[in-house]
C-alpha cells in the first residue's frame, strides 16, 4: 500500500476549479461580472506561467465570501459542484483512482484551491483526504484572509510533510499525478511522479527525468 497524491485543477478536471467558481459568483449576483472575470482571468494566466503570488489571488478571490458563513456558502457550492463539476470529471482520472482504490493505496488530493471548493469535489470523487488553502473565519464568518501554510508550490510540500507526520505516513512509494511546473517541489519529491496534460515547463522536465506522461481525457 502507498500514497496516491493527486492535484486537482487540470488533473482529475478539465478545468480550473477556482476560476469556473468566479463565474458561478457572478451568476449569483455575489460580483460584478465583468470586471470581477476579466481580473480572475488575468490573475490565471499568471499562475499558468508561474508569476502568481497566491496571496494575491486568494484576497481577490475570497473577497466576495466577506461576512458569509460557511453553511451559506456550502449551501450554493453543492449544486455548482454537481452542474459545474462533475461533468468535467476526466474519465481517465476516475479510473486511476478507481485502480488506487483496488491496490489499497491510501488517497490525497492536494490543491491550491480554497479547502472548500476541493474537500466538496474530494467528496464527489470518493476521496476523503484532502490538504487545500484553509479560510480564516471570524464570529462564524468568512474573513477573506487564508490561514496557515498555503498549499500552493513549496508549501504543498510543507502541508504534506505535516500531514505525513500526523498520520504516521511516509512518502516510500508514493505517487503525485500534477500538470502544473507549479508542483514541481512536491513532483520532485515523490518516488513516482507523473505529468498529467502536462503544461509546457512540466512537459520539458517529465520527458528530460523520464517520468511518465500521461494524456488523460
Amino acid at each position: 500500500m502507498a500514497l496516491a497524491i493527486f492535484d486537482l485543477d487540470e488533473t482529475l478536471i478539465n478545468g480550473d476549479c477556482a476560476s469556473l467558481w468566479s463565474e458561478h459568483m457572478a451568476t449569483l449576483g455575489w460580483v460584478d461580472g465583468e470586471s470581477f472575470i476579466a481580473k480572475d482571468h488575468q490573475l490565471m494566466a499568471a499562475y499558468a506561467e508561474g508569476k502568481l503570488a497566491m496571496e494575491d489571488y486568494m484576497t481577490f478571490s475570497l473577497s466576495p465570501l466577506v461576512g458569509r458563513t460557511p453553511e451559506e456558502v456550502a449551501f450554493v457550492v453543492e449544486p455548482f459542484v454537481e452542474d459545474v463539476i462533475e461533468p468535467i470529471f476526466f474519465s481517465d482520472a476516475t479510473r486511476c483512482l478507481a485502480n488506487h482504490r483496488a491496490a489499497g493505496d491510501r488517497i490525497l488530493i492536494i490543491s491550491a484551491s480554497a479547502h472548500f471548493l476541493v474537500s466538496a469535489i474530494a467528496e464527489r470523487l470518493k476521496v476523503g483526504e484532502v490538504l487545500a488553502i484553509d479560510l480564516h473565519e471570524e464570529y462564524g464568518h468568512y474573513s477573506g484572509k487564508t490561514r496557515g501554510v498555503l498549499t500552493y508550490r513549496e508549501g504543498k510540500v510543507t502541508r504534506l510533510h505535516a500531514w505525513l507526520e500526523e498520520h504516521g505516513e511516509s512518502l516510500d512509494g508514493a505517487y503525485f499525478y500534477s500538470d502544473s511546473r507549479n508542483d514541481l517541489p512536491l513532483l520532485q519529491r515523490v518516488d513516482k511522479p507523473h505529468a498529467v496534460n502536462p503544461d509546457p515547463v512540466l512537459r520539458e522536465h517529465a520527458e528530460r527525468e523520464g517520468w511518465p506522461i500521461l494524456s488523460w481525457s
